[in-house]
């Protein structure tokens, strides 16, 4: 599934895409959408808009969502200024409710040290929601000049000065257009999905509610951007530079295609309280054993520690002292 081509770029004939202000290679502004070959203006759309996270969902009768599905603040009715960014394919959900549930249960009963003992025990849902997040997937061409030191040729030194270009092809790196969850958590939820399965319609539990985009593909160029410098980093580390050690990396990049997609991911937004406090719990929306969130530290193993701490050192003091 591609993203609808509407134009090309005056100066430098690369391909448009639906929502460019401006040519993704060269930077030449679109104009304005009455000259021929400009961008048709869409239609403004109603979302809900969380007052604390600023996340944005989709607006439906048939789905009520007067709280954040994210951090359970209430949202209220907002018509978009702009036009608004929809996804164009939908990941399905192949995890269910009771799969995410019990996911959430091995979760409360992993041991470990800070944890309270009676989590499992104590912990109560207060509400688990499926949602699609929002995503950009691009694919891009790409000229890279990288400069580096490693100890290939280094003779009698640690280090010797290597550089060097390459052409690269990046494809389907996903990039977060979430503001409900975090970055962390969309990097490790992106790991685990396979773009194969994309459907043009959303499928899944029939509450799950849509995340919308909040930015558009121009306005999210910077994110998508440093993205493939990221990735041309990793690559130019793995594959280009000579030697067994490294450091000193920077790498300079040219792009010289780039095509963008938005995809709606799978996840499920649990919340759980123990003792008067609300944790926040995501789990995969395809593969339940994932799953991020934080869990309440014990105060008293805290202070058992620190307690510890304080009588060794106490202790090796008194033995210099001696």
């Amino acid at each position: 599934m591609t993203a609808r081509a509407v134009a090309g770029c005056g100066r430098c004939g690369s391909r448009l895409e639906q929502g460019d202000l401006r040519c993704p290679i060269c930077g030449l502004a679109v104009g304005a959408p009455r000259e021929a070959g400009a961008l048709a203006v869409r239609e403004q759309a109603k979302v809900v808009r969380c007052g604390t996270c600023g996340a944005s969902l989709e607006y439906s009768a048939e789905v009520k969502a007067p709280r954040c599905a994210f951090c359970a603040s209430v949202m209220h009715v907002e018509t978009t200024a702009d036009p608004l960014e929809q996804a164009e394919g939908y990941l399905p959900f192949s995890v269910d409710a009771a799969a995410a549930h019990g996911a959430l249960r091995r979760f409360l009963s992993e041991k470990r040290f800070f944890r309270p003992a009676d989590l499992a025990e104590m912990a109560a849902l207060r509400s688990l929601r499926p949602m699609w997040w929002p995503a950009w997937a691009f694919s891009a061409g790409a000229r890279v000049s990288w400069a580096a030191d490693s100890d290939a040729g280094s003779g009698r030194s640690d280090w010797a000065p290597h550089a060097g270009q390459v052409e690269l092809t990046f494809q389907d790196i996903l990039v977060s257009a979430s503001r409900g969850l975090t970055q962390d958590e969309c990097e490790r939820l992106a790991e685990r999905y396979t773009l194969e399965g994309v459907e043009a319609a959303p499928r899944g539990p029939e509450d799950a509610q849509v995340e919308r985009f909040d930015v558009t593909r121009s306005g999210a160029r910077r994110q998508i951007l440093a993205a493939v410098e990221a990735e041309a980093r990793e690559q130019v580390e793995r594959s280009h530079i000579p030697g067994r050690r490294f450091r000193n990396v920077h790498v300079a990049v040219v792009l010289s295609s780039l095509e963008t997609k938005r995809y709606a991911l799978p996840a499920y937004v649990l919340a759980y309280q123990y003792r008067g406090k609300t944790y926040r719990v995501v789990v995969h929306g395809q593969d339940a054993s994932l799953v991020l969130g934080k869990a309440p530290v014990s105060v008293a193993k805290v202070v058992l520690v620190v307690g510890a701490a304080l009588l060794v050192l106490l202790a090796l003091v008194l033995l210099f002292v001696r």
